[in-house]
């Protein structure tokens, strides 16, 4: 989440009349996250998120999203549902931005999460999956190993950013291309399932927000991407056993993942830490120094790439 579009208060207050939640209270920016403009709002009828869509979501998939996240919570999955106005739209304009407002979910993001919270967010992914795998819709991923050359040349100068690391980038983008598997099971995934997009209230997995990036792709891929975002050092270089495991073992409760899927889980690690290296460092260089956002290090991706490299990588992977 952040704050790159600002709201004018009489535009907000002409969009929430459209709605039966009242009157606006409040309405404040959530710096945390990168990807679109958010706020906390706060009515005579309750508390919602407004959501404005920036640079990488298209207003053309908002109808996917939607339809997502109705399914999902018809399937009983904790997520937050997209608000509809009085004529049953959900998706709206405001601020020249394809806008949303959606329901706001209690708990908390997790910045240390203990073996007992991976666990639970590794059950809630495996129950997001089975729920999903009935889902009738479809989306190419835009942030997906196709795409990662040209989010490297948008970037522009990597050595810039991290001193070597074109060269790295370069190597990898071989190495991938020639291993990555071609017919692993695929649904839509979430792709993006960071402590930070996990809502929790102790032990308890409240919610699975942002879905943005959610997108037809291998179910071991999401798997490798939460690995890679729940287990490691805060610097990237080490990856805690005791909550890998943990997490797998909250996966494995709810999927049982085919021989193909595990083996191939320490190489599709290595594409999600590149992913996530090649997309901070992109936002590194090009995140306007006037907008209200936390621009995220993306030195501890290059660590987790090289350990994911490891050759005992495949035994961070046990449940």
């Amino acid at each position: 989440m952040a704050v790159y579009t600002e709201v004018d208060p009489d535009d907000l207050a002409a969009l929430v009349a459209r709605y039966d939640i009242g009157t606006v209270l409040s309405c404040k920016g959530i710096a945390e996250g990168v990807e679109n403009s958010n706020f906390l709002l706060e009515t005579t009828g309750g508390r919602f998120i407004l959501t404005l869509y920036e640079k990488r979501v298209q207003a053309s998939d908002l109808p996917f999203f939607v339809d997502l996240l109705g399914h999902l919570a018809d399937q009983g999955c904790p997520v937050p549902a997209m608000i509809r106005d009085r004529n049953g739209e959900a998706i709206q304009q405001i601020s020249g931005r394809a806008a949303c407002i959606i329901q706001f979910l209690s708990g908390i993001s997790l910045t240390h999460p203990t073996p007992a919270q991976c666990e639970a967010a590794g059950a809630a992914l495996g129950a997001m999956h089975r729920a999903v795998a009935s889902f009738p819709g479809a989306r190419e991923n835009s942030m997906g190993h196709l795409h990662w050359r040209g989010v490297a040349e948008a970037t522009g100068d990597l050595d810039a950013v991290i001193p070597g690391l074109q060269a790295v980038v370069d190597t990898e983008f071989s190495w991938l291309d020639a291993h990555w598997p071609a017919d692993l099971p695929a649904h839509v995934i979430h792709a993006d399932l960071f402590p930070d997009n996990v809502l929790m209230l102790g032990n308890r997995v409240t919610g699975l927000i942002d879905f943005y990036f959610a997108a037809t792709d291998y179910r071991a891929y999401d798997v490798a991407v939460t690995h890679a975002s729940w287990t490691f050092s805060g610097d990237g270089a080490e990856c805690d056993r005791q909550l890998a495991r943990a997490l797998m073992q909250g996966y494995a409760r709810e999927i049982t993942l085919t021989d193909a899927e595990i083996a191939a889980l320490p190489l599709l690690a290595r594409g999600a830490s590149l992913r996530f290296l090649l997309t901070r460092a992109h936002d590194w260089v090009h995140t306007p120094a006037d907008a209200l956002v936390t621009r995220k290090d993306p030195a501890p991706f290059l660590n987790r790439l090289r350990r994911y490299q490891a050759a005992d990588a495949a035994s961070l992977f046990a449940a």
